[in-house]
């Protein structure tokens, strides 16, 4: 994989003690036909982390935990003339990545995100996912564990992730609507469902979507973060509000 500014697509992956799930998405991510990069950005890893990512053919690029501050680094490291932010515990099939493929080839306008799927059996699941999928549609407004596909261009105008403890992803889509369009691609990324089994589902997604209203409302995210994430959990992997 040549890096340079011939270089396509950026793939950013925030990581924090990820060493025992991020193998698979680096995988899956060098199935891309285009020419691309893949970056993982450590927020200060206490596991193999780094050792896994450059086993896997990324390049490392370090910074302070918090997914919005590690998304950022990612960014700004970065070569590619599209950006594709995803989560270090997720599967991208081969429709998956298909899609992105067509997308960078074609030139299209816009930012994009892809349907959310939970990577368990379960009633709760299916139902959380349809929520999920219903909220991104109707109000163009997905999160980050659906990931993030869009022009550098586009991101830099809309002035990037922030370096807010939570919400940054939503801050993020709500900037990028102001200026194009928001796209729910129909393959479906697959998401670990450990942080609802860690919880609960039902407990969770209450809580959260009283958070993200909250936010909505404009109360600050650091009083939001502070209600939001659970004694002791990695911020790199919580900083989602599905």
């Amino acid at each position: 994989m040549q890096l340079s500014t011939n270089t396509l697509l950026s793939v950013v992956v925030p990581a924090l003690n990820e060493a025992d799930t991020i193998r698979r998405i680096l995988s899956d991510v060098r199935g891309l036909r285009i020419s691309h990069e893949i970056i993982v950005v450590d927020g200060g890893s206490s596991d193999a982390t780094i050792a896994v990512a450059t086993e896997c053919g990324a390049r490392v690029v370090l910074a302070p935990a918090g997914r919005g501050l590690q998304l950022s680094a990612g960014a700004a490291a970065g070569f590619g003339r599209l950006l594709w932010f995803v989560h270090a515990d997720v599967h991208a099939s081969a429709d998956v990545l298909l899609a992105v493929d067509r997308i960078a080839e074609s030139g299209a306008s816009g930012a994009f995100a892809f349907r959310l799927a939970i990577d368990s059996p379960g009633s709760s699941f299916r139902i959380l996912e349809w929520l999920a999928n219903l909220r991104s549609r109707w109000f163009s407004l997905p999160y980050g564990d659906q990931s993030l596909l869009v022009a550098r261009a586009d991101y830099e105008a809309a002035g990037g992730y922030p370096a807010i403890p939570i919400m940054e992803d939503v801050r993020l889509v709500q900037a990028l609507g102001r200026l194009t369009s928001v796209t729910i691609l129909e393959p479906a990324l697959l998401v670990s469902p450990r942080r609802w089994q860690r919880e609960g589902v039902f407990p969770r997604t209450v809580r959260n979507s009283l958070l993200l209203a909250a936010y909505l409302l404009g109360a600050p995210p650091e009083w939001i973060a502070a209600r939001y994430r659970p004694q002791g959990s990695n911020p790199s992997s919580t900083n989602s509000a599905t």
